[in-house]
């Protein structure tokens, strides 16, 4: 495990970052100063096996351990889930079935919407109601609780999630049915609306208890398992970017379903403020799939999130997928074209440089065309088998009626437009014009694509970091520990009033602030964050913006619209100021800052890296087969330039540079590359 000696933690703590992918498992332990990586393969049946393998093979017996988890996310994709029972206000039992009227693909006739997570016969009406002001108008009664309880334990219902129409108003009849729920004899796991998601939006909110029911209890155990060998302070990281505790984790998994692509784009944000570049892209490439996120000097959020075609409100890291992993298969479709994903080899079988896989693979064609080396692949501990490769890559070239280098160079062109295609998304789409950002590529793939995807975006510079395969877990390593918090209030006009806000910002305060010092955290090391959603009155969705906290003898109101006028026009590229806005919801972020790795910069030394040269290698570009120098990434120093064609070996990553691209390390262990 290679050491890092520009890092300085804190003395005497040891904080351990675990983020499970597709393929991989990777360990970050940062301690005194130093940082150690380890990679090793993943163990999909039991995520939590090769776990503590790493933990193990890194040599860590004791530490604060925080966890990038991907146990909710895979059950949720692959419909693994507990058999999960909705319990809402009579009439509305459909909800998941009717949803929203929009079209995810507006021409294709075909689609298939996700199986609701509840099905039909699992769905029960209660007869009670309360009113949009958070009046009681049809109260429940017991009798109606008890039959209840009757028909879930004949359904055998392995979770329940409690949704009633304005329970985010008036919770009174959502906490009859929990505390009814906890005293049967077997209880279910339980998910109830307005302990997860406080807000408007039925649909939203019934769709979000209900995935948060459905990977409850594989989370929860999943945890309880992790906990006794790592310890009770066993932290894990939230979708939002901020690590919770694994007890919370437990009660609200909806909240770490993008937890280690999370994990990721904090640690880019972190190594790119630290050298200076805070306007960037991120491009977390791994084993299974690509996540891509635009950070215009902050790390941007969203409420309304996606995944696997379940709407999920509460804050997620805006982050973009796409299958597009090292290990996402090639094959030549029924037309005769080449396609890439979104199926992956994972870990098991693997690509089949592995020795065992049987399907070409991203991560067999870059070890064709050279960009991998067999005999250094994770530092020399495993050994990619090119012979193999080369027999199923010819197989499926004479598919195409090509040699075996250009289906290699073909499955790379379709990988990389696919990515292309997700960084337009969160950048054109968005008005972001990403010729004005840095592109920072990880995972383990990401620092071999990166050029070659900057060059077609027109993106001028590429900052890979230190130790790229690992940066998600360094991510969730440093992550702050960070607990959100929402409320329904939909003010307007003359009832847009600070006083009435901060009194509700107050009471939310209060709530935050017990709960964590409930968790042992140090109450003067909190800091709370104050954001509205905001809309045009009558509009159907809103924007998030700070809370104007500075009092002006501006009307709040007007204060509040110019700063949504600004959102919007930036946004969707207009604003009308004449319309009136509504608070819809109040946001907080309470955050208690980490230990961060403080980064001493190193000063240049001689631009020449032949120290760092460990020979020549063909590696196979568009231009063909050229003779390239192979550098050992942690023999370069601050100051050592490296013009393409080149390769950049370190044990968790290869970083191809292209002719017609350079750069050189800059004082903090990055790599800066730009076109010549």
């Amino acid at each position: 495990m290679p050491d890092n000696p520009a890092l300085d933690t804190s003395a005497h703590r040891r904080v351990v970052g675990i983020d499970v992918g597709g393929t991989f498992t990777d360990i970050a332990v940062l301690e005194d100063g130093k940082l150690t990586v380890h990679k090793l393969p993943s163990t999909p049946a039991d995520p939590s096996r090769g776990i503590l393998q790493g933990v193990k093979e890194a040599g860590v017996t004791s530490a604060e351990f925080v966890h990038g988890s991907t146990v909710a996310t895979n059950a949720l994709l692959e419909g693994k889930g507990a058999r999960t029972a909705l319990v809402t206000t009579l009439g509305f039992e459909d909800v998941l079935e009717i949803g929203r009227q929009n079209r995810a693909e507006l021409y294709n006739f075909e689609m298939d919407r996700a199986p609701a997570l509840a099905p039909w016969e699992l769905r029960f009406g209660l007869p009670e109601r309360v009113d949009h002001t958070g009046v009681i108008i049809e109260d429940l009664t017991p009798e109606a609780i008890e039959t209840l309880i009757g028909l879930l334990e004949e359904s055998k219902a392995e979770a329940v999630a409690v949704s009633f129409l304005f329970s985010f108003l008036n919770t009174a009849h959502e906490d009859m049915v929990l505390n009814a729920l906890q005293k049967m004899k077997d209880p279910p796991y339980i998910s109830v609306s307005s302990r997860v998601l406080p807000e408007f939006r039925e649909y939203e909110r019934a769709s979000t208890v209900v995935v948060n029911a459905y990977v409850g209890r594989i989370m929860s155990r999943y945890l309880g398992e992790l906990e006794g060998p790592l310890g009770k302070g066993l932290r894990i990281m939230q979708s939002s970017g901020g690590s919770i505790t694994a007890g919370l984790a437990s009660e609200q998994p909806v909240r770490t379903i993008l937890s280690g692509p999370a994990g990721g784009v904090v640690g880019a944000f972190y190594t790119a403020m630290q050298a200076g570049y805070p306007d960037i892209i991120t491009v977390d490439m791994g084993g299974t799939s690509t996540d891509v996120s635009l950070c215009p000097g902050e790390i941007k959020e969203t409420t309304s999130a996606n995944v696997g075609g379940y709407p999920i409100g509460v804050p997620m890291i805006d982050i973009h997928t796409v299958g597009a992993g090292g290990g996402s298969i090639a094959r030549v479709d029924s037309g005769g074209a080449l396609v890439v994903g979104p199926e992956s080899a994972g870990a098991e079988p693997g690509p089949v440089c592995y020795g065992t896989g049987d399907q070409i693979t991203v991560t067999d064609a870059n070890l064709l065309l050279g960009r991998l080396l067999p005999d250094r692949f994770l530092g020399g501990r495993m050994t990619l088998d090119r012979d193999r490769v080369e027999g199923l890559m010819r197989d499926l070239a004479g598919q195409i009626n090509a040699d075996s280098n250009q289906t290699a160079l073909g499955i790379n062109r379709v990988v990389n437009a696919n990515m292309e295609r997700a960084i337009r998304t969160i950048s054109l789409e968005r008005g972001y014009d990403p010729r004005l950002f840095t592109l920072v590529p990880f995972g383990g793939a990401g620092p071999m694509h990166a050029c070659e995807l900057a060059e077609e975006l027109g993106i001028p510079r590429i900052l890979v970091p230190p130790s790229p395969g690992i940066l998600s877990a360094l991510g969730v390593a440093i992550a702050d520990i960070v607990k959100d918090y929402s409320r329904t209030v939909m003010l307007r006009g003359a009832d847009l009033d600070r006083a009435r806000i901060d009194e509700e910002f107050h009471g939310m305060e209060g709530q935050a602030r017990t709960e964590m010092a409930g968790e042992g955290l140090s109450l003067d090391k909190m800091a709370a964050r104050r954001f509205l959603d905001v809309r045009y009155v009558g509009q159907s969705f809103e924007l998030t913006i700070d809370y104007p906290a500075r009092i002006t003898k501006k009307d709040l109101t007007k204060v509040i619209g110019d700063s949504f006028y600004k959102s919007h026009l930036r946004r969707f590229g207009y604003a009308d100021r004449k319309e009136p806005v509504e608070v819809v919801n109040l946001r907080l972020k309470l955050e208690v800052a980490m230990e961060k790795p403080r980064i001493e910069p190193q000063t240049a030394g001689d631009a020449d890296p032949a120290p760092a040269l460990i020979g020549m290698g063909e590696v196979v570009f568009q231009q063909g087969a050229l003779t390239s120098p192979l550098y050992q990434r942690e023999r370069l120093t601050c100051g050592n330039r490296i013009s393409g064609p080149a390769l950049i070996i370190q044990m968790d990553a290869t970083t191809v540079v292209p002719p017609g691209w350079g750069g050189a390390v800059d004082p903090f262990g990055n790599l800066l590359l730009e076109p010549e």
